[in-house]
């Protein structure tokens, strides 16, 4: 799955379609490399990788992370700033890089689909069953695609043949959706069922997940509700249907194990983009999102990043102390080196001082209190820890080199979200109010973040599990996921709610744009309302 990988940083314009060697397909390894190449291509989109893709106008424009300027580092000509206070332009290079690599993506599908459907299976030394699972697991793939194109730009062209229409025309968010679930249904029960062998691959179970989620935003994204729907591809995952990636699909025991250098081992990861730093020397992009300047000190690894993406103010707090998510997945406080245990000193304002990560986004060294995506320093923020790389040295409380250091797989879709989304369509279809079956879902994924003293008080009820609640407990599990942007919409709050310095915007902009240099190539492309 790393054939290829290092052209995922090059983008070219207007990529519906990639076309492949023609000369290719003589064998069975040679179309297995088609088959996997588009999956290396979607740690660039999908996942937080460094790169402008589907994850960061997700999260970004949502209510709980930032990348605020921090002293002289990240103004990046105001491109945070811009998804944070929603005033972004149709101008946007990021948005741009996000439809180009998620455009290029679906091409690196459809150009095996095509060669594959149209070549003898003695030809390609593949069996008709291998055939038809790796055009159903393709099809699957790129419905995926489309799925996360239409969460981000409504309408959109649908193209399904390498270079054919040179200039597609836009379809309406309507029927993007409707090709999307067409697709699904057509190739869901063609696919194999999730197995260890289909690990970061897409199989029944995943898409299961895609209904799973093309339903539960069905209302917003068409008008119609499909909560019926929703619960019903819940149900495929829940019961194991679909396959597990190890052994039996369920929750896992705790809040670690789907998150660790072992996760390819956890028992409710449904899909993931899966890494092999060991072996393959393919691995997690996310540190360079999330990881101070000398977070190498802090973890005992050998990986830092940009120092950009924190917590929102006021966000840490919606975390009870009882609540284990909020020491496990968050970092905070006084940061200290994992090898010697001494002070990790800050190398930018803090430089010579500890480095101690506050909740708070202002210029503390001058004692300023104004607080705004301007005015940080390194320090500033709550930092991510949710997914472990591991260690390369021995810590000093003897903690052992990891030997899967690095290897951390990053999660697409895992069983509580679709708990969680079965939940949430059971209280819609109750007019918002819990019943015992959609307190009991959620109570089974919560109760592995408190300790057994402590459960009783944090259990929710029929009464106190609102929708509000609901939200609320849903940006504390999934932070970090990708899903928060697509959470407030559906809650109607994503427009019109208050947070930070965030204020209110305009109800267009819970759509993107259509990016302009997309609609110079291509003129047969329609601005998204709002826009033009």
């Amino acid at each position: 799955m790393t054939i290829g990988f290092s052209g995922c940083t090059k983008l070219d314009e207007n990529a519906y379609d990639v076309m492949l060697t023609d000369n290719f397909y003589n064998n069975k390894t040679e179309v297995l490399s088609a088959v996997l190449r588009p999956y290396t291509h979607a740690n660039a989109w999908v996942t937080p990788s460094g790169q402008d893709g589907w994850w960061r106008p997700s999260e970004l424009s949502a209510d709980q992370l930032a990348w605020p300027t921090k002293g002289p580092h990240g103004e990046d000509g105001g491109k945070w700033k811009r998804l944070h206070y929603h005033t972004w332009t149709v101008d946007e290079s990021g948005l741009n890089n996000a439809w180009s690599l998620m455009y290029w993506g679906m091409g690196l599908c459809n150009d095996p689909i095509g060669n594959i459907e149209q070549r003898d299976v003695a030809d390609m030394g593949i069996t008709q069953e291998e055939k038809d699972a790796f055009i159903a697991e393709l099809k699957l793939l790129r419905a995926f695609h489309y799925l996360k194109l239409m969460d981000l730009f409504g309408n959109i062209p649908i193209v399904t043949q390498v270079g054919e229409p040179a200039q597609p025309e836009t379809s309406s968010r309507q029927e993007v959706f409707n090709f999307i679930e067409s697709e699904i249904l057509a190739n869901i029960d063609k696919a194999p069922k999730l197995s260890r062998e289909m690990l970061g691959r897409v199989s029944q179970a995943a898409g299961y997940a895609m209904l799973v989620e093309l339903y539960l935003n069905a209302e917003v994204w068409t008008g119609a509700a499909r909560w019926d729907d929703c619960i019903a591809a819940a149900d495929k995952l829940i019961s194991g249907e679909a396959g597990a990636q190890n052994g039996t699909m369920q929750l896992d025991p705790n809040i670690r194990d789907q998150f660790n250098t072992t996760n390819d081992l956890s028992k409710e990861v449904i899909f993931s983009i899966a890494y092999d730093y060991t072996t393959a020397n393919f691995q997690p992009s996310w540190p360079s999102e999330f990881y101070h300047f000398k977070q190498r000190e802090i973890y005992g690894g050998g990986r830092n990043g940009n120092n950009g993406i924190v917590l929102i103010p006021g966000v840490y707090a919606t975390f009870s102390d009882a609540d284990l998510r909020k020491s496990e997945w968050l970092l905070a406080g006084g940061m200290t080196n994992f090898q010697t245990g001494a002070a990790v000193t800050g190398s930018e304002e803090y430089e010579g001082r500890p480095l101690i990560f506050v909740d708070n986004i202002q210029r503390n060294t001058a004692n300023s209190t104004v607080s705004n995506m301007s005015e940080g320093e390194e320090n500033s923020g709550i930092r991510f820890n949710k997914y472990k790389l591991g260690n390369q040295v021995v810590g000093i409380d003897r903690t052992p080199i990891d030997p899967n250091y690095n290897n951390t797989d990053w999660n697409i879709y895992r069983l509580t979200w679709i708990y969680f989304a079965k939940a949430e369509a059971i209280m819609r279809k109750n007019g918002g109010t819990a019943t015992p079956e959609a307190v009991s879902l959620i109570n089974e994924c919560r109760q592995r973040a408190f300790a057994a003293n402590d459960w009783p008080a944090a259990a929710y009820t029929t009464s106190t599990l609102t929708l509000d609640e609901l939200l609320a407990e849903r940006a504390r599990e999934f932070i970090f996921e990708g899903f928060r942007r697509d959470d407030l919409i559906r809650f109607g709050k994503f427009t019109t709610e208050v947070w930070w310095d965030h204020t209110s915007s305009d109800p267009t902009r819970a759509l993107f744009p259509i990016p302009q240099r997309q609609r110079d190539l291509n003129p047969n492309l329609q601005q998204n309302p709002g826009y033009n």
